[in-house]
C-alpha cells in the first residue's frame, strides 16, 4: 500500500485541507499507517498531478488561501481498483519480539520495566478506542455501510490491544512479575 492509498481513503471520507489529513492521521489513520504532515503535503501535491486529487484555494480573513482537496474520478477509480486487490498477510517487524528472544541475554528487572511500560502503552491505547467507539458508535447494531469500515477498523484496534494487555500479562506471569 502506498500513502496515496491512505489518503484517497481519508478524502472518500470527506474533502480535507492538507492539515486536516495531517490531523486525521495522528487521530485515527496513523495508529495502523504513519505519515508524517510533511509526507502527506508532498504526496498530495504528487497526486494532484497524476490527477488523483484537485484542489480548491478557499479564502481565509486574515491568512492566507487554504488549499481543500476533493477526490476525482480518477480518485474513485484508483481507490476502487487498489481495495479490489487481494491483500497479502503483513510481516510483522517488532523489536520488542526479539528483545524478548534475547531473554536469556537481558537484565530481568529491565525485561520487567520494558513489558510492563508496553502493557500501559495498550492499556492506553484501548482507552482511546473505547472511547471512541463509545463516542462515534454509541450503538453498534445501528452502523449503517458507510460507517462500517471505520467501525470494524476501531474493533480491529481494540482487540489487538486486548491482545497486546493479555501477552504482557503473560510475559509478566512468565517472568515471576505477578
Amino acid at each position: 500500500m502506498a500513502l496515496s492509498h491512505a489518503i484517497l481513503v481519508s478524502l472518500s471520507e470527506r474533502a480535507a485541507t492538507g492539515y486536516d489529513l495531517g490531523r486525521r492521521f495522528d487521530a485515527s489513520i496513523g495508529h495502523f499507517w504513519r505519515a508524517s504532515h510533511q509526507q502527506i503535503y508532498k504526496v498530495l501535491g504528487q497526486m494532484e498531478a497524476d490527477g488523483l486529487v484537485a484542489s480548491e484555494a478557499v479564502a481565509q480573513a486574515g491568512k492566507p488561501d487554504k488549499k481543500v482537496y476533493v477526490m476525482t474520478a480518477a480518485g474513485h477509480d484508483e481507490l476502487r481498483r487498489w481495495a479490489a486487490t487481494p491483500t497479502s498477510p503483513e510481516p510483522l517487524r517488532s523489536e520488542f519480539a526479539v528483545k524478548l528472544r534475547a531473554l536469556g541475554e537481558r537484565d530481568r528487572a529491565a525485561a520487567i520495566d520494558d513489558v510492563e511500560r508496553r502493557r500501559s502503552e495498550h492499556l492506553t491505547r484501548l482507552e482511546y478506542y473505547e472511547k471512541s467507539a463509545a463516542r462515534f458508535y454509541p450503538d453498534p447494531s445501528v452502523i449503517d455501510d458507510e460507517a462500517l469500515g471505520a467501525w470494524l477498523v476501531l474493533r480491529g484496534g481494540v482487540i489487538a490491544e486486548e491482545a497486546g494487555i493479555r501477552w504482557c500479562d503473560e510475559i509478566l506471569e512468565r517472568l515471576g512479575s505477578r
